[in-house]
């Protein structure tokens, strides 16, 4: 992958939209929790189709080949279809679908970060430890379902407010 330059759009807006998710989810985390089941589904549906164009300027821009970045967005627009056509069933799941989403998202951006280490080593290593804390929240999503009920706002907000950074920090 050569080195770029110059400014994209696509992750600044997406990183934009990402923070101002965070934010609207840390002012009012009790009474946010139906707002973050839609919130959460029109942004995984969003990212999963932004990841699936990523794709394939990837491909033609460096003619990197990534199955992952394929099924990482279908999958988020499966999940993001689910939430948002079962409300109901997505307050109930929320905690399990963050974990696993948090894990997966993660493990796959570790799994492609290679690719930016040739244009940034600065970036490269911040992507690592973004996602390995990724990894971290997903894991104690998993194991602790009812404190991750009442915390799923914060985390939630910590998890769009990293991933927005990340975002923006890739534009430039």
């Amino acid at each position: 992958m050569e080195k770029r330059s110059g400014f994209i759009w696509a992750p600044f807006l997406l990183g934009i939209i990402f923070i101002f998710v965070s934010l609207v989810t840390f002012r009012d985390p009790e009474s946010s929790l139906l707002a973050i089941v839609y919130v959460f589904a029109f942004s995984a549906i969003f990212k999963g189709v932004f990841e699936l164009f990523f794709r394939r300027s990837l491909n033609e821009s460096a003619g990197q080949h990534s199955t992952l970045l394929i099924v990482l967005g279908i999958f988020d627009i499966i999940i993001g279809v689910f939430l948002l056509f079962n409300i109901s069933a997505g307050l109930i799941a929320l905690p399990f679908v963050f974990a696993i989403w948090f894990i997966v998202d993660s493990i796959v951006a570790l799994a492609t970060s290679g690719i930016y280490k040739v244009a940034s080593t600065g970036y490269y290593w911040f992507n690592v430890i973004v996602n390995i804390i990724g990894i971290i929240l997903g894991i104690m999503l998993i194991f602790n379902p009812i404190s991750s009920a009442l915390t799923l706002a914060f985390l939630v907000g910590f998890y769009f407010m990293m991933m927005g950074i990340t975002l923006i920090v890739y534009a430039f």
